[in-house]
């Protein structure tokens, strides 16, 4: 018999899309056009993440900007509908660290994890370049430290 924990069990091709708004209308433009519409939101670089509810075991996807560092993706988890301050998306990975990542026409498995302290100072220089908004986030967030999330295929 199979769980939810079983990765077989995970459909990776049919995963569940944001509510209706400008999130679904994002990942379906970037699913639609292999990236070439959506993977430039706004100027910055965006990547399509697939996560494992950790409720239901149903793959889950989430539009999010990322930075880079060589084979590296890097993110950060900002929104705040959670417990604690903590996106769904996040607090998923977390349970289950298989992912698959989307970053233009290019769909790969990979492992996510929250950086290391020491990760965390060097790629939040990088990821507040992308996007300063990000420093008013951290801001809001406070005392508590927005994650910033490595996912490495």
């Amino acid at each position: 018999m199979q769980t939810t924990d079983s990765p077989a069990t995970v459909d990776w091709d049919h995963p569940a899309d944001p509510p209706p708004g400008l999130p679904l209308a994002h990942v379906r433009a970037y699913v639609d056009t292999a990236g070439a519409d959506g993977h430039l939101w706004r100027g910055v670089p965006t990547l399509l993440l697939t996560t494992v509810d950790r409720i239901s075991g149903r793959a889950v996807r989430t539009p999010l900007i990322y930075g880079r560092d060589g084979a590296r993706h890097i993110v950060l988890a900002t929104a705040a509908e959670g417990p604690g301050g903590l996106p769904a998306w996040y607090r998923d990975l977390c349970a289950r660290p298989e992912v698959r990542v989307q970053v233009g026409a290019l769909t790969a498995q990979a492992r996510a994890r929250t950086a290391t302290a020491e990760e965390r100072e060097m790629y939040w220089e990088v990821m507040t370049a992308l996007w300063p908004a990000y420093e008013d986030h951290q801001a809001a967030a406070a005392p508590r430290e927005i994650p910033l999330v490595i996912i490495e295929r």
